[in-house]
């Protein structure tokens, strides 16, 4: 199953703006899969991304539509920014702890804030409740109407939070612990305005 990611993921990003998405869809050569639907899948074949003219295999495919209202504070609903939302999708090679990700948001404003070293994250968290980075991610670029980041990183990976015991929170982690308990992460960006996330969503797999 060959799943594309390439600069023109952007651009569907993009057509999106006209109405809120309520779905991420990966297009591939034999199904499309989708958030809230799913797929027909091959378990004999890894799934591939395509990005410019190589194919990487990942075990498994994640992502979200973040939305204002998913923000917390501890357990406590914290206000995000109203009418903001955005499509976090990811690609998982625990092999190498390489992790593809196409983040577009829209109506997120503003600067960008957070103690880490970046404020695009990935968390670990249930629903519902905060929880430390362990990604960070190059923030989103564009305007205050629509902003773009895609690429890939390999571990090992640094957020500059420290955790309980002293450690950065990216340390030691590798991508596989996403595609085992993908339900526990979600995604996340930081502005000066909305410091404690201006837009969440919670992973789930898309294949």
């Amino acid at each position: 199953m060959k799943f594309l990611l390439t600069t023109a993921l952007a651009v569907m990003a993009a057509a999106s703006c006209v109405a809120k998405p309520t779905s991420i869809s990966i297009t591939n050569t034999n199904t499309n899969t989708n958030i809230n639907g799913g797929a027909n899948k091959n378990n004999e074949e890894r799934k591939k991304f395509r990005l410019t003219n190589l194919i990487f295999e990942f075990d498994a495919i994640v992502g979200t539509v973040a939305t204002p209202d998913q923000v917390r504070n501890g357990t406590t609903p914290a206000p995000g920014q109203p009418g903001a939302y955005g499509t976090f999708k990811f690609g998982l090679q625990p092999s190498t702890n390489t992790i593809c990700y196409n983040i577009t948001v829209f109506g997120v404003t503003g600067e960008y804030r957070s103690p880490a070293v970046t404020a695009t994250h990935i968390h670990e968290a249930a629903r519902g409740a905060s929880g430390p980075p362990r990604i960070a991610f190059p923030n989103p670029v564009g305007d205050d109407t629509r902003r773009v980041s895609v690429g890939c990183l390999t571990g090992p990976f640094r957020t500059g939070v420290p955790g309980p015991d002293g450690r950065d929170t990216g340390e030691g982690f590798n991508v596989q612990k996403i595609v085992d308990n993908t339900t526990n992460f979600f995604a996340d960006t930081h502005t000066v305005m909305f410091p404690l996330g201006a837009i969440r969503g919670q992973l789930e797999r898309l294949g």
